[in-house]
C-alpha cells in the first residue's frame, strides 16, 4: 500500500509503501499517479479542488436468475422505501454470452466524499446494505421469479465516480467539449455523452453531442427531453488535451485518471473508462518521453507525444 512520498531537496525521488515485509521505499525516475483520488499528488501539496456536489458512488453487483419479465426499476420505485432504499435512479443489463447473469447498478450512496476514510468506510458498508435490500425487494415482489434470484458477486470496491480534481495547464469545460473544440496537444477522443449523476435529487442528466438532453428524476417516469443545441449542427467527437494532466511543481510526475482538470459538466463525459484508457496510455508514453529526453513533464514535445501514440496504435486525430 502507498503511504507517503519521499521528497529530498524539492525533488520527488520515491514513494513509501507498506507490505508484508513492513515499510519500504520504492525509488524511481518518474511517477504516474493513477490512484483515482490523486493520493500522491495530494500528499505532495499540489493545487486541487472538489465540487460541493460530487457525483455519488454506486455499489454494483451481479445477479443470477432470469429477469426477462421483471421490471426492476418499477419494483424498486414502488417498494424500495420499505427496505430502506433512498429515492434513486439506476440501471442494469444482461452480461453477454452468460445466460441468466446480469449486471446491476441500481443505487447510489449519497452525501459522501470517498477520498475521506470515514466516508469511504460508510459508503462500502451502506452500499452492500443497498445490494441486499434490492434482492429483498425482488424476492418479495418480483412475479414468480423472486425466490430464484440470487447475488452472484458483489463489487470489490464501491464504484467511485468523483472526488478530488487537480489543477493542470487547462481546465476542460463543457462548452468546448460539446462543441468539439480541437487541441494541438489532444491525446484522447471521445463520444460518450455528458453523464451527470445528481447529488441532490437522485436523478441523472444526459447531454449528447447531437444536441439532445434527457433529464431523469424518477426510476419509471419518462425523462424530460429537450435540445441544448438548436442550430442543427453538432460535433462528431470531442478531445482531451494533454495539458489537463500536467502540473508544474514536480518535473517527474503526471496524473492520470478521473482527477484530471475539468469542470463539472465536462467531467461527466470524460470520466468513463473508454476515455480514461486513452488518457492513461498517454500518461505512460509521456513518462517515457520525459525520461528519454530528460525534460520536465510540461516541456515535452506534444507533437512527438502524439506521433508516438499514433505509432503505437492509438487513434490520434
Amino acid at each position: 500500500m502507498y503511504c507517503a512520498p519521499y521528497v529530498k531537496d524539492g525533488k520527488l525521488l520515491g514513494v513509501i509503501i507498506e507490505n508484508k515485509n513492513g515499510r519500504q521505499a520504492i525509488l524511481a525516475r518518474f511517477f504516474v499517479d493513477a490512484s483515482g483520488d490523486g493520493d500522491l499528488a495530494y500528499d505532495l501539496g499540489l493545487d486541487h479542488y472538489s465540487y460541493d456536489s460530487m457525483q455519488p458512488p454506486t455499489p454494483t453487483f451481479k445477479l443470477i436468475g432470469g429477469l426477462s419479465d421483471v421490471n426492476v426499476s418499477k419494483l424498486l420505485q414502488e417498494h424500495g422505501s420499505e427496505f430502506g432504499l433512498p429515492e434513486d435512479w439506476g440501471w442494469g443489463g444482461p452480461i453477454p454470452h452468460i445466460p441468466n447473469l446480469s449486471f446491476r447498478a441500481d443505487t447510489h450512496v449519497f452525501g459522501v466524499d470517498c477520498s475521506d476514510a470515514e466516508d469511504l468506510t460508510y459508503a462500502e458498508i451502506e452500499g452492500r446494505k443497498q445490494i441486499n435490500a434490492v434482492i429483498r425487494v425482488l424476492r418479495k415482489y418480483a412475479p414468480q421469479k423472486g425466490k430464484d434470484l440470487h447475488i452472484a458477486a458483489t463489487c470489490s470496491h464501491i464504484g467511485i465516480r468523483e472526488t478530488r480534481h487537480f489543477a493542470g495547464g487547462y481546465k476542460l469545460n463543457q462548452q468546448d467539449l460539446l462543441y468539439g473544440v480541437r487541441y494541438e496537444d489532444a491525446i484522447a477522443n471521445g463520444t460518450y455523452r455528458v453523464d451527470i449523476h445528481h447529488a441532490d435529487d437522485a436523478g441523472i442528466t444526459f447531454r449528447s453531442l447531437d444536441g439532445k438532453e434527457q433529464i431523469f428524476t424518477d426510476r419509471t417516469a419518462p425523462p424530460i427531453q429537450r435540445m441544448w443545441r438548436t442550430d442543427n449542427k453538432h460535433a462528431e467527437y470531442y478531445q482531451v488535451p494533454f495539458r489537463t494532466l500536467v502540473q508544474r511543481k514536480f518535473a517527474n510526475l503526471i496524473i492520470a485518471g478521473r482527477m484530471l482538470d475539468a469542470d463539472r459538466d465536462a467531467f461527466g463525459a470524460v470520466r468513463v473508462m473508454v476515455n480514461l484508457n486513452q488518457i492513461g496510455e498517454a500518461a505512460g508514453v509521456a513518462a517515457y518521453l520525459s525520461i528519454s529526453a530528460e525534460k520536465e513533464t510540461w516541456n515535452i514535445d506534444t507533437r512527438y507525444l502524439r506521433d508516438t501514440l499514433k505509432k503505437g496504435g492509438s487513434v490520434i486525430l
